[in-house]
């Protein structure tokens, strides 16, 4: 009967699958963990397979995008929509960036810095003056910004980008038009000059650039594109074959800056040109620059705040 009890028992412990946390050698641990690994791969697989031959439809992955609960002033072409459109086209009429798309001036750009840049900070300032047509880097010199402001309306400039930084590297960028606004400050992140790049073309000529503003899907968003469309030259030089990219996802404005050409069989090839950076957009202010009477458009949520919105609501 002894024997009979230790051969139940031994089989009952081969049918329980022993937990990898419940083995105190390390090796074998980790073994079992890369078994287990397998073997839920090749069950994947042969699920898909299975979806596969029977027809079915794959399972979508549930993603950020995918989760996204969809903001009340993004516009598509449905009949719903029809009412938002049309208030989206008189605020174009009516905005501050009407005279520029009438190409009734050419842009001029003052390109500013915090005070005592840091070489990176000077070094990103002058490549967005070469990708900027008609702009002018210049140091602060320990100027308010207001001063900034008055002086660079006085000699004609239509906007001015005042780049921050913090523990020696670029992470903020303030975008005023002139002369009436609006302000718009941007954080800015994972910022590459050219040098930093391992496969940039650091030559490059001197025609305008193309504009391509990708994802700008809600009001804010237009507002947004719009003002940064206007710091270039409205009728690019194709010589050149030059694109700036701005590309809003999830809310953040990634920046490319590219030389495409067309090999012998139609395909284009890109050839990043450099600088590279990330933008998230922190306010949104009516007028020039004023912390203390100036009225916000918008206004990012801060986490800690009470009227903290959804973090699966996207605003641009």
């Amino acid at each position: 009967m002894g024997k009979v009890k230790v051969k139940v028992e031994n089989e009952e412990k081969k049918e329980k699958k022993i937990s990898p946390n419940d083995i105190r050698n390390k090796t074998i641990r980790r073994m079992e963990v890369l078994k287990m690994k397998k073997e839920k791969a090749k069950e994947k697989k042969a699920e898909r397979k299975r979806r596969k031959t029977a027809g079915e439809e794959p399972k979508k992955p549930h993603t950020i995008e995918s989760l996204r609960v969809k903001d009340e002033t993004v516009l598509d072409n449905t009949k719903a929509n029809e009412e938002k459109i049309e208030e989206v086209n008189i605020d174009i009429a009516t905005d501050e960036f009407g005279d520029y798309f009438k190409m009734t001036y050419e842009p001029k750009v003052l390109i500013t810095f915090a005070d005592n840049p840091v070489t990176k900070t000077r070094a990103f300032g002058i490549e967005l003056s070469r990708i900027i047509p008609n702009s002018l880097t210049r140091y602060r010199n320990r100027s308010s910004l207001k001063k900034i402001v008055l002086r660079a309306k006085e000699r004609g400039f239509t906007d001015v980008l005042v780049i921050n930084e913090d523990r020696k590297q670029p992470n903020g960028l303030l975008v005023t038009h002139l002369p009436d606004g609006p302000t718009a400050y941007f954080r800015m992140s994972n910022v590459k000059i050219t040098k930093e790049l391992k496969k940039s073309h650091k030559e490059f000529s001197s025609l305008r650039p193309e504009v391509i503003l990708n994802n700008f899907t809600t009001r804010l968003g237009t507002t947004i594109s719009r003002m940064l469309a206007s710091l270039f030259h409205y009728s690019p030089e194709f010589k050149g074959r030059r694109a700036v990219t701005f590309h809003n996802q999830r809310d953040y404005i990634f920046f490319r800056h590219h030389r495409y050409e067309f090999k012998e069989n139609g395909k284009p090839y890109l050839r990043e040109l450099g600088p590279r950076f990330t933008l998230r957009l922190e306010y949104l202010q009516q007028g020039t620059f004023d912390t203390i009477l100036g009225e916000y458009e918008w206004i990012k949520a801060n986490r800690r705040h009470e009227l903290e919105s959804n973090r699966r609501k996207f605003h641009l």
